[in-house]
């Protein structure tokens, strides 16, 4: 008997348009393995089971050949509004109201012929890169003891432990890339305005972007031609490019350990066999780094946090909001995101590529960090997680690619930088890292 658990999307969906398969089938397989598994992965704040399976039969009165996620099951994080459910944002001070409309990613998906399966965990606000919370905790599927990152963390998860091919997930200080990287993930931030974002109050001042988590680099690709409307062809012919490999942290006196800059090393050496131009340049990050990024994130809970009551969020949010109150103002006139931009864009007029390590050391063990104080929570994220804010403050698109493995045999990961508009070319060298290093898809929970 087949089986369409661990199968990628673009397989599900080509065989529910040549009607291998139906759509019911494939999404009460899926159903069936968080209902085995997600007890001890945390992925999922709810699980729409019955109503998926009637949008999964509902799909059969439309033209399945013209459906590019045909039948294929999705995970939506819980910061985005899916008509019916509620959107709790991971907090017990949101209210528990069902959503009028699906957000508009979410529409895509759905006129794609994707069925959304459920919403996934994320901390209170989206704020930290640890998943944990009053709705549940999501544990990394390769070694449970560990966070699956955050704040996609539960989206990351469904996708790594095969409870869904594809999930929906968005990244305002690297919160798609983090937790692919833990997890093992394709995970693309595109760059500023590609996807529709409306995520929050005001998208933390422009900062945050929806986008896809996926097993592989095709049905990234698939997914996020989706999401951005537009159609994301891989090149007819390989293109050379002009990459630079960066070992070193953005943030000043956080260092990154062997593991990481190992891979990073070893992603450009084959790169370079291929036969693209890589070269060891920094990108000249300003010392002012570190305070504006820690602004940028503490204002962006400041605006989300105004209209909840303080009583209801977890302490270590109540904190990051009133530390981000005092910069709310400054932020918002974005002159040291104009200032970055301006210092880094030389730099990629030099190179077409940026790859660095993704993360700086594994993730934080899996635990109540939302009891725990906001300095903690602080130190913990700024150490594992430097490397990916600053494309968050320019608003370039960036990629997480699985590449290796730490030596608890989990997974490792590079980042992929590119200046605006390479989303495509950032696909395309994800993609040839895939085929030079190939990954494992999906853990195993048996």
């Amino acid at each position: 008997m087949t089986t369409w658990v661990g199968r990628t999307a673009t397989e599900i969906a080509a065989a529910v348009r040549e009607q291998r398969v139906t759509p019911r089938e494939v999404v009460a397989e899926h159903l069936a393995r968080i209902e085995r598994f997600d007890g001890r992965v945390g992925a999922f704040r709810t699980v729409r089971a019955d109503a998926a399976l009637a949008e999964a039969d509902e799909l059969l009165s439309r033209d399945l050949g013209q459906l590019p996620l045909a039948g294929v099951p999705v995970a939506v994080k819980d910061n985005l509004a899916v008509r019916g459910e509620a959107n709790r944002n991971g907090s017990a001070a949101t209210p528990d109201t069902p959503a009028g409309e699906d957000h508009v990613t979410v529409a895509r998906l759905r006129a794609a012929g994707a069925v959304v399966v459920g919403l996934t965990n994320v901390p209170e606000l989206c704020v930290f890169g640890t998943t944990e919370g009053v709705h549940g905790t999501a544990r990394n599927p390769w070694d449970l003891s560990r966070t699956a990152g955050g704040s996609s963390g539960g989206s990351a998860a469904a996708v790594a432990a095969g409870m869904v091919p594809l999930a929906l997930g968005n990244d305002g200080m690297g919160s798609l890339r983090i937790p692919a990287a833990n997890c093992g993930l394709v995970a693309l931030k595109p760059g500023h305005g590609v996807v529709p974002a409306g995520i929050g109050h005001g998208d933390w001042f422009g900062m945050s972007e929806n986008g896809p988590l996926a097993t592989t680099v095709e049905d990234a690709r698939l997914m996020f031609s989706v999401l951005a409307d537009t159609e994301q062809p891989p090149p007819a012919e390989p293109v050379t490019r002009s990459i630079a490999v960066s070992v070193r942290s953005p943030l000043a006196g956080v260092r990154v350990t062997r593991p990481y800059t190992i891979a990073a090393r070893q992603a450009a050496a084959l790169l370079s066999e291929a036969g693209h131009r890589v070269r060891p340049a920094n990108p000249p990050y300003p010392v002012w780094l570190s305070t504006t990024s820690l602004a940028h994130w503490t204002a962006g809970t400041a605006v989300d946090a105004e209209d909840l009551d303080p009583r209801r969020l977890a302490r270590r949010t109540r904190v990051h909001a009133a530390v981000g109150r005092r910069f709310v103002t400054g932020v918002r006139t974005g002159v040291r995101r104009e200032q970055l931009r301006a210092r880094l864009a030389p730099f990629f007029a030099e190179h077409d590529v940026l790859l660095t390590p993704a993360l700086a050391r594994r993730s934080p063990a899996s635990a109540a960090w939302h009891e725990r104080g906001w300095l903690r929570n602080i130190l913990a994220n700024t150490a594992y997680s430097p490397m990916t804010p600053p494309w968050n403050l320019t608003g370039w698109p960036a990629m997480a690619v699985p590449f290796g493995t730490l030596p608890s045999g989990a997974p490792c990961a590079v980042q992929l930088v590119g200046r605006p508009g390479s989303e495509a070319a950032l696909l395309d060298v994800a993609g040839q890292l895939e085929v030079l290093n190939p990954w494992r898809r999906t853990a195993r929970l048996d």
